[in-house]
């Protein structure tokens, strides 16, 4: 059985603890490896390896630094086929989804190529006479992250790119769900040319994310996953002194208006609810139909949901893969359950969903409610799996109210032909968020991601520029160089003059 095991001071580590987690193919259902978890020792050695490599890796000049990131992305396009193939075999999305999620990965990588121009800072002559001020940016020291199952590639490379390129080192904890990718890119990053100890991988559970927390030369942590445990991550790291962005769960709407092009609305939100099998933090779980629009929304999407080509994610002819885990596709069937019981109306049940020859993998076909209501648990937690309800508004108003009353605010889309609707809708909408006629508003690496509310825990959004600062800590210096002798000393509050 292959074993999956900890990347650490630039080679595999062994790590001291003999407790596994299983690996699956989603498709088959097949276990295809394990993998170590970690113990807080293992955590421990990271981090000091991290912080062994931090004084020289800091000190590295950023033009220096980019050249190894350049290096990296060029080998991360090299070897794309094979991460894709990597990604799929672990977490179970279709081929192009999974090299899709790459890409958008590797394109925080290309943005973290320029940071000799973003760490530049501001200078000021004469402030006051003959005393100049300006402001830098330093890294902080030893970052880490806790990633997600469902982005194995994307969300990982939203962190430690940007804080390795800013001059900090980075100790990365993947799901041990599909961990694979990341030992592969730290691989990767050490054919570039990144020092050893600079990126570390520690695979493992709650110990290890417990060890993270309380590991006192870690100075910021970053997360994606379940709004708990991004409270949990977020006040505990607090606790412990430490930076935090620690972005939570989602329940994204999509509001469709009358005027807008159906076919469009309806063809984003079958990707947007269904792709990478809904398991996706922007994923569009509500449609909010408006007006007279919901009889032949519902009509549209029900066609379609009942056509979607499900199966494994090496088929080209698949949509949509299967779902990670057993466990997970067990929970995401309780939920259709449960909205049948709340009174939701089911129009396509995906349950009884089985594939000759993959009778074990863990599929279910997409599912779509209508007539869900605000009250319903369904309406209400997130999913995270191919289940779209279908919410009736009565004009835009309600709609909006329904957006903005939700705990959640991750993600939010608008279909509409009218340009007043999308303005005001950008503009009033309480989501970090915001697509006009686009199912799924994720920012390019040039910008920054992030939600409002319940879905984000910290003050800072991540990569883009949000990510330059979050991973560096300002500085301002002001100086005088006097000619002559010393004044005699002054006990007020020094003012410029």
């Amino acid at each position: 059985m292959k074993l999956i095991e900890h990347f650490i001071g630039g080679k595999t580590y062994s790590g001291n603890s003999k407790r596994k987690s299983k690996v699956y193919d989603p498709a088959t259902g097949e276990q295809s490896a394990e993998v170590k978890l970690a113990t807080a020792q293992d955590v421990n050695t990271a981090v000091e390896n991290a912080l062994k490599a931090f004084e020289s890796w800091s000190n590295t000049p950023p033009l220096q630094r980019a050249r190894v990131i350049f290096k990296f992305k060029e080998l991360i396009e090299k070897n794309s086929d094979e991460l894709t193939k990597i990604i799929v075999s672990e977490h179970g999305k279709v081929y192009d989804d999974a090299k899709g999620s790459l890409i958008r990965g590797l394109e925080v990588v290309e943005y973290a190529c320029g940071i000799p121009q973003m760490l530049k800072g501001e200078f000021t002559e004469n402030v006051g006479s003959n005393v100049d001020s300006w402001s830098i940016r330093q890294p902080l020291g030893v970052c880490a992250g806790i990633t997600p199952f469902n982005f194995p590639a994307m969300v990982p490379m939203w962190m430690f790119p940007m804080a390795i390129a800013c001059g900090n080192t980075f100790v990365l904890k993947p799901s041990e769900k599909d961990p694979s990718c990341s030992t592969k890119l730290a691989e990767l990053f050490k054919k570039a040319g990144l020092p050893d100890g600079v990126f570390n991988v520690v695979n493992g559970d709650k110990e290890a994310v417990d060890a993270l927390i309380n590991n006192k030369d870690i100075a910021a942590m970053s997360f994606v996953g379940s709004t708990p445990i991004a409270k949990y991550i977020y006040e505990n790291c607090a606790k412990n002194e430490k930076r935090v962005q620690a972005l939570g769960g989602a329940k994204n709407h999509c509001v469709v208006m009358p005027d807008c092009d159906l076919d469009q609305a309806v063809n984003g939100l079958m990707g947007a609810a269904y792709g990478s099998a809904g398991e996706r933090c922007m994923a569009q779980s509500v449609a909010v139909a408006v007006g007279g629009i919901g009889d032949k929304l519902v009509k549209n999407l029900a066609k379609k949901v009942e056509a979607l080509k499900v199966g494994p994610g090496m088929d080209k002819k698949s949509e949509m893969g299967p779902l990670v885990t057993k466990e997970h596709l067990e929970k995401v069937k309780s939920y259709v359950d449960i909205g049948e019981k709340e009174g939701a109306k089911l129009i396509v049940d995906g349950r009884n969903l089985k594939l000759q020859g993959y009778e074990n993998g863990y599929y279910i076909g997409g599912c779509l409610f209508d007539h869900v209501t605000k009250d319903m648990r369904i309406y209400k937690e997130e999913i995270f799996g191919p289940v779209l309800s279908v919410v009736r508004a009565k004009n835009f108003n309600e709609a909006l109210k329904l957006v903005n009353d939700h705990e959640f605010g991750n993600g939010v889309s608008i279909f509409t032909r009218d340009g007043d609707s999308g303005r005001t809708f950008s503009s009033k909408a309480k989501i970090g968020m915001v697509g006009i006629n686009i199912p799924i508003p994720v920012p390019m690496a040039f910008h920054s991601f992030g939600g409002w509310k319940r879905s984000l825990f910290g003050d800072q959004h991540m990569h883009g520029p949000e990510g330059v600062r979050f991973y560096t800590k300002l500085k301002t210096i002001t100086s005088r160089w006097p000619s002559g002798l010393r004044s005699d000393p002054e006990f007020v509050m020094p003012t410029m003059k």
